[in-house]
């Protein structure tokens, strides 16, 4: 099983960016997929995540408003449109799934999956 993240890069702020993560291997229908981060010098933070079988999304307050994060079900691949980026927001972004359901209050915990993408960089500057 893989993830395959990509779309970072560096934009000014105020800018926007688009991830992909697509997954291979096998599906997560039954479970969740999501996007995490980590900052130089911070711990990985969660950012947003979809559970696949009833379609619930969850954000982390830093995000809500300028985030999205949508699915594909035919390329078994999730997107996150980030808008209005802010230097804050420059991370390492790491795309994650689990196989498995999950209630709402742990959408947010990264040692609740089990499956990571090899992560990629989102600069904020000008």
């Amino acid at each position: 099983v893989q993830l395959q993240a990509s779309g970072g890069g560096l934009v000014q702020p105020g800018g926007s960016l688009r991830l992909s993560c697509a997954a291979s291997g096998r599906t997560f229908s039954r479970g969740v997929m999501g996007w995490f981060r980590q900052a130089s010098g911070k711990e990985r933070e969660f950012v947003a995540a979809i559970r696949w079988y009833d379609g619930n999304i969850q954000y982390a307050n830093s995000v809500k408003g300028r985030f999205t994060i949508s699915r594909d079900n035919a390329k078994n691949a999730i997107r996150l449109e980030m808008n209005n980026l802010r230097p804050e927001d420059t991370a390492v972004y790491y795309c994650a799934a689990r196989t498995g359901g999950l209630i709402v209050s742990a959408i947010g915990s990264d040692t609740q999956y089990s499956t990571w993408g090899q992560g990629t960089h989102v600069t904020v500057s000008s």
